[in-house]
């Protein structure tokens, strides 16, 4: 019975499957790149394979969007390293430029806010509705104030549900911080909860999240009003962070589907009953950190 000797004829397979794959021209254009020995590179072919379908996915591509690879925005790469093969994942040029744009992020601490909200910016807000004319004018204002180290005060911002309003407050934002300038945007009712709950965390780092909120440079308060009303939440939170920003001249905004006179009825009643002058209080605060703009617009999560 005739021996088989298993190991020429693992490496006539390599061979065969090595002169395959180099037949195809992506392929060869690849591996020629990497000044390798055959008899290295043919050790690798499927992996091989892969990063030149990629590679050629990479040629073709007009956009991230459209990106095919594997890992999205990165593209399987082999590496002559000391005449060795290694693969890195590499960014695609779109992925490095949207990297890049992405970076102001860094800038912004977003608490339960929708997705939507990070990317807002000038370019992308609709101005196809008069009523909206006032708030983009009194927001291009305030960032043209801010940037020039002119103190303004903050937005109040009410109006219909829909209309807009956090996207507005967070496009200026955004702007902001590709400047550098630090803020952060809170969805209210859910802060609430979660300090009520508390969040997981230990007392110094409960103080540690309620401290870098009240002490941002620029703060929105986002749907303030739909919040579930407790002493606690009007006194100890909303009233002593309004307090710190008012002694610290610290820009405030606020959007809220109640305009100021339905806010100051709303923060009167609590689950122990109702207090007019600790609502009135609040409301003064707000009124001495923002100006109130009342945006009545058509509804966009409808369209």
């Amino acid at each position: 019975m005739e021996k088989i000797d298993l190991g020429k004829k693992d490496n006539k397979m390599l061979k065969m499957n090595f002169a395959k794959a180099i037949s195809d021209e992506d392929f060869k254009e690849l591996v020629s790149n990497l000044n390798l020995n055959e008899n290295v590179l043919m050790k690798y072919t499927t992996r091989l394979m892969t990063a030149s379908k990629e590679y050629k996915n990479c040629k073709n591509c007009k956009a991230l969007v459209n990106c095919k690879n594997e890992v999205k925005g990165f593209c399987l790469t082999p590496i002559n390293e000391n005449d060795n093969l290694t693969f890195v994942y590499q960014k695609c040029e779109y992925k490095r430029k949207l990297d890049k744009n992405s970076e102001y992020l860094k800038n912004i601490y977003y608490f339960e806010v929708p997705p939507i909200l990070k990317s807002a910016n000038f370019k992308n807000i609709y101005k196809d509705d008069k009523n909206r004319l006032e708030i983009i004018k009194k927001i291009k204002e305030f960032y043209d104030n801010y940037k020039n180290g002119v103190a303004s005060k903050g937005i109040y911002l009410s109006g219909n549900f829909g209309s807009g309003k956090s996207y507005l407050i967070a496009a200026l934002f955004n702007e902001l911080a590709k400047l550098n300038y630090k803020s952060a945007i809170i969805y209210f009712p859910d802060f609430l909860r979660k300090l009520k709950l508390g969040f997981g965390y230990s007392g110094e780092e409960y103080q540690e999240l309620f401290d870098n909120i009240k002490k941002v440079p620029l703060l929105l308060i986002d749907d303030i009003g739909a919040e579930k009303l407790t002493d606690w939440a009007r006194d100890e939170i909303l009233g002593s962070m309004l307090q710190y920003r008012m002694d610290f001249k610290l820009p405030t905004f606020f959007t809220s589907n109640l305009n100021l006179k339905e806010l100051e009825n709303h923060l009167q009643i609590t689950n122990t009953g109702s207090d007019k002058i600790k609502a009135r209080r609040i409301i003064e605060r707000v009124k001495y950190l923002a100006n109130e703009v009342i945006l009545i617009g058509i509804n966009r999560r409808s369209e």
